[in-house]
């Protein structure tokens, strides 16, 4: 099996870049499973039921999210009454597992492709420098003890490099795959651990890099040289989809390649 996991959707310079690079590497990597960080995707902050089915319709399987899922309000009506068993797209809209139980949406997708091949989405959040959650390393040992697919795909949406790959260890030979988000910085160091874990600290954003970290800069200067809040922008200029493609065992979930992937205009 091959995944493809496209890396935080940032505003719509993201949009428009995965929208013009995802069918075509679809195609031509022979990709069967696609999971997209979204949690950014309207504005940069948040996602809207009209953004999720946009990326729905452009081949995404399966949405995962972090801190910034409830920062559209709109979200949490098409979160709220789905069933735990539906396969429909608000349940394919996933948001952290460690969450606080009581607020909507599930932390974990299982499905299956038309090939027959199940496989299971997770979504976690790190605790450092980050609002206060339920443990991500416990989380995921109950998710765990649940899933029945072999091939799970774990996005820790975290801070601190150190956690990632406290997690990266932790969970290695018990998932396919342990990916990094939120930071929206690229890192270089993706590898199969020695268990068979795909991983990599963070895949990176998918939005304008003319910025910090997909925001439009003279704000972000403005903060740090005055102290002063201001309102931040999304930025919209260089583009680029940063996506990680691993290809896996299906029948044992383990990982044999992975693969970075940087694309522009």
């Amino acid at each position: 099996m091959r995944i493809l996991f496209v890396g935080d959707v940032f505003g719509s310079a993201g949009r428009r870049i995965v929208r013009e690079h995802l069918a075509h590497i679809i195609e031509g990597r022979a990709v069967d499973l696609v999971v997209i960080n979204a949690e950014n995707a309207a504005g940069g902050f948040g996602i809207t039921p009209s953004l999720a089915d946009e990326l729905f319709d452009l081949g995404a399987h399966v949405l995962t999210t972090g801190n910034h899922i409830w920062d559209k309000r709109e979200i949490m009506d098409y979160l709220r009454s789905v069933p735990a068993d539906s396969h429909e797209r608000p349940r394919r809209l996933i948001r952290p597992a460690n969450m606080a139980p009581a607020l909507p949406g599930f932390g974990v997708y299982e499905g299956s492709l038309p090939s027959g091949e199940s496989y299971a989405v997770v979504d976690l959040i790190g605790r450092v420098f980050m609002n206060s959650n339920d443990d991500p390393f416990r989380t995921a040992d109950a998710l765990l003890k649940e899933i029945k697919a072999r091939v799970i795909v774990v996005d820790i949406h975290a801070e601190a490099t150190s956690e990632k790959v406290a997690m990266g260890w932790y969970l290695d030979g018990r998932v396919t795959a342990v990916l990094g988000t939120h930071t929206h910085i690229p890192t270089a160091d993706e590898r199969i651990l020695p268990g068979g874990t795909a991983y990599q600290t963070d895949v990176g954003m998918s939005g304008p890099y003319d910025s910090v970290i997909g925001v439009e800069r003279e704000g972000v200067l403005q903060r740090f040289l005055t102290g002063l809040p201001g309102k931040f922008e999304a930025a919209k200029g260089n583009p680029k989809m940063c996506a990680t493609l691993i290809e896996c065992d299906s029948m044992t979930g383990r990982a044999i390649s992975i693969q970075r992937l940087m694309l522009g205009e």
